[in-house]
């Protein structure tokens, strides 16, 4: 039997100090696009059963699914949409996203995937970057697309919960059409292997939203290398994720069956689809790790059947970690690092028990070097910023040529504003973050949006807002606000503030408010964050580890000082 090698090996070169993963194997040629590497596998099986949508009681083959897929890029042709064209995603997992996301794939367009739990503002921001010339959503989000989408021209089509007198994708899918069976293999690239496959959201350090650029080359896929036929897969991210467009595609390359469904997220109902699906790999986010402890259904027996428990995104506490792997009696758990726009892992860990704190080794074909504040390369146990880079080309945030250059270096290091050092065996470890970026529940904010919003109020004079970390939630905002002088301005009346203007629930004031007469400031005149933040977590007794008595539906306790 073939036992996995799940320890990857990390050099170290200390003339260059860079350290390296092992030499990439290529198991596709080089020039084949993700879509016709796709495309041949699952030709290879065509009775295999790819997808099962929990909430839409459906049950797709490879051969329906391409079947689908090319009447989409048929679609596609007949409408004039060319590789330099853009296909918009608003997605919630449903069934006939797959057949949208294969036909972008086998035609050479890209998409541009959203999150539906995006604001107005923020979501008219992303698509106001990339114009697309379709937009595909669920018929809840229809209104907020005609609205996102009245500075450029645009059709809309839905995926599920139709209306009346709007297109949707079961027009396209179910139509059959006699040339449909001469669709031999994807298009080729216009532009090589380095043409942009997907597009995925990020905000760099302005706060501003970018559009992240994925390419043909992404081999992302090749960290999960040890996925079978026999592996069933449930990962609730949606297509806007990385680990969703990984979910996707690892599951078609590999042959696994890929769960979807497109409820919320709860432990609860996670714990019902493991069992239900005999699921063995996921990729989950750690604050929902914190939640699934916190489930008074979590048992031995509901995780039975799971081998491989990946998780990344955010800070996971060596305690959460070390439970839930209590809880895997078959299985292992894995630390995933890397970052969007370096479309790849850049470390792995397996090696919980004797690494519980690090995110493991390179990959293959990555390197790594640390990087000090004056620019100095660093060696062992020594803390920097983290530098990374591969062999493939990346296009940058699509048309953002001044923040693609912030990020990635003429010599083609990506600087990944992340904090970490390695120890003697060459696994890395994160230590904080660079960049001013939040992250509550998976959700990406900066405080000075919400900064932005209680400084309007006419009461306030200054405002600082914070991140109070917890494993449940993973960067609770929290804001320390100065009143005007005699003002009877409360915690409530802030509260309800942000609440009435800002949509989004993930950049509410979940960490809590506190009233001051003055901020804490720097030598500068500056708010002193640092400073901020203790006065934040004293003030309101943040729990800055899980708790089941932390009630996660409302903020904390508020004080006034």
């Amino acid at each position: 039997m073939f036992i996995f090698n799940f320890d990857l090996e990390t050099s170290f070169d200390p003339q260059t100090k860079i350290w390296s993963g092992a030499k990439q194997q290529n198991y596709y040629d080089r020039n084949c696009s993700i879509g016709q590497i796709i495309f041949e596998e699952m030709r290879r099986r065509p009775n295999k059963i790819c997808q099962i949508s929990d909430t839409e009681n459906t049950k797709t083959s490879n051969t329906e699914a391409l079947l689908q897929a090319i009447r989409v890029a048929k679609f596609f042709n007949s409408i004039g949409l060319s590789q330099t064209d853009i296909v918009g995603l608003v997605d919630r997992n449903t069934t006939h996203m797959m057949d949208v996301v294969l036909a972008c794939f086998f035609t050479g367009i890209a998409f541009h995937a959203i999150n539906p739990k995006h604001d107005d503002a923020t979501s008219k921001q992303l698509f106001n970057i990339t114009k697309p010339k379709i937009i595909f959503c669920d018929g809840q989000d229809y209104d907020k697309m005609l609205r996102v989408s009245e500075d450029f021209e645009t059709k809309l089509i839905t995926l599920k919960n139709h209306l009346h007198n709007v297109q949707n994708i079961l027009s396209i899918v179910n139509q059959t059409l006699p040339e449909e069976l001469n669709f031999s293999r994807p298009a080729e690239l216009e532009f090589g292997p380095n043409q942009t496959l997907a597009i995925l959201c990020s905000s760099g350090s302005t706060g501003l939203p970018k559009a992240v650029t994925i390419p043909n080359t992404m081999k992302a896929y090749d960290f999960t290398n040890y996925l079978t036929e026999n592996d069933i897969q449930f990962t609730p991210s949606t297509m806007d994720w990385l680990s969703g467009l990984l979910n996707l595609v690892t599951s078609l390359v590999y042959g696994t069956l890929r769960i979807i469904s497109d409820k919320p997220y709860s432990p609860e109902y996670f714990l019902e689809v493991v069992e239900k699906y005999k699921v063995t790999f996921t990729i989950q986010a750690p604050s929902n790790m914190a939640m699934l402890l916190n489930c008074p259904d979590l048992s031995v027996e509901k995780l039975e059947s799971m081998r491989y428990f990946l998780f990344g995104g955010g800070k996971c506490s060596t305690q959460i970690q070390a439970k839930l792997q209590s809880y895997l009696k078959q299985g292992k758990l894995c630390c995933a690092y890397g970052f969007t726009e370096l479309t790849d892992v850049l470390t792995r860990n397996f090696n919980f028990f004797n690494k519980p704190n690090s995110v493991g080794r390179i990959l293959p074909g990555l390197k790594v070097k640390i990087v000090n504040d004056e620019g100095v390369l660093l060696s062992h146990n020594e803390v920097g910023e983290i530098y990374c880079t591969h062999d493939k080309i990346w296009q940058g945030y699509y048309k953002n040529v001044k923040a693609t250059m912030a990020l990635r270096d003429t010599e083609g290091w990506f600087h990944s504003g992340d904090i970490g050092y390695f120890d003697e065996d060459n696994y890395l470890f994160i230590v904080d973050r660079k960049k001013d970026i939040l992250k509550y529940r998976g959700m990406q904010y900066f405080p000075n949006e919400i900064e932005e919003v209680i400084r309007a109020m006419p009461e306030v004079v200054e405002v600082c807002v914070c991140g109070l970390w917890n494993d449940l939630d993973g960067d609770a905002a929290a804001a320390a606000v100065v009143p005007v002088v005699g003002s009877n301005l409360t915690v409530q009346h802030v509260l309800d503030y942000v609440q009435n203007n800002i949509q989004a629930d993930y950049k509410q004031l979940h960490g809590g408010v506190i009233i001051l007469t003055d901020l804490p400031k720097t030598a500068t005149g500056k708010a002193n964050k640092l400073a901020v933040k203790d006065i934040l977590q004293n003030r309101l007794n943040f729990n800055m580890k899980s708790s089941p008595s932390i009630d996660i539906n409302r903020p904390n306790t508020v004080f006034r000082s």
